[in-house]
């Protein structure tokens, strides 16, 4: 199959549909290969660009990766928002509004983003260290801002501080993280764990274990300052 040649962007426009390409083709081999596999070269090569190129629209392998981070946060904590309090017009809630119901939300919907989780991971140990302290300001400040938006919809259903919240959100993504690592999914370590009855307990399944976690979490708080 041809892969597509192109030409150095000369406008913003053209910029632009080069950086969204990258970003697609990097999204696409991420979410077949699992990040820690894509190189920079395989991305190039998937838009038919040299990977020298690429350089003129992102500075490393990593800056691509941080801005589908960045996505992920975005669509992760608009989810969580319209699910725990649905903007007026768009009907009810689709849950009840105790621990258990709340964190089964957050554990849905973090494992319905099998990327994001992937990234969830590779973020701090190694795309915030290969880019820029520019790229860092600008992923963090977005990152902070949708973290503190899904606190304020735990606020709003749940009897906890702000202070909570956060601590409930950062298990949240921190542990999805993890856990996704320790499943991983779809790999030859998986096949492994699953062919292998002495390593059965190695298996994780991801989604339940993180809203179990997640429950005794948010009821905790909720006991405690009910109490």
């Amino acid at each position: 199959m041809n892969q597509p040649k192109f030409e150095r962007a000369r406008s913003p426009e053209a910029k632009l549909i080069r950086e969204t390409a990258i970003l697609q083709a990097a999204e696409r081999l991420a979410t077949e290969h699992g990040v820690r596999a894509v190189t920079l070269t395989d991305i190039a090569s998937a838009v038919g660009m040299h990977k020298s190129a690429m350089l003129r629209y992102f500075e490393t392998r990593e800056e691509i990766f941080l801005r589908l981070a960045a996505d992920g946060w975005r669509e992760w904590s608009q989810d969580v928002r319209d699910r725990l309090c649905p903007p007026a017009g768009k009907g009810a809630a689709d849950t009840e509004t105790g621990p258990a119901a709340v964190a089964d939300v957050l554990a849905r919907t973090l494992t319905a983003r099998p990327l994001f989780c992937d990234l969830l991971a590779h973020t701090p140990l190694n795309l915030e260290r290969g880019v820029s302290l520019d790229a860092v300001r600008i992923f963090k400040t977005l990152a902070l801002t949708e973290a503190a938006a899904v606190g304020s919809a735990l606020c709003a259903v749940l009897p906890l501080t702000p202070a909570q919240a956060g601590n409930a959100v950062a298990t949240a993504t921190g542990m999805a993280g993890a856990l996704w690592q320790m499943a991983a999914p779809g790999t030859e370590l998986r096949r492994f764990y699953e062919d292998t009855p002495e390593l059965a307990h190695a298996v994780v399944d991801v989604a339940p274990r993180l809203a179990d976690i997640l429950t005794a979490v948010l009821r905790g708080y909720s006991t405690g300052n009910a109490a």
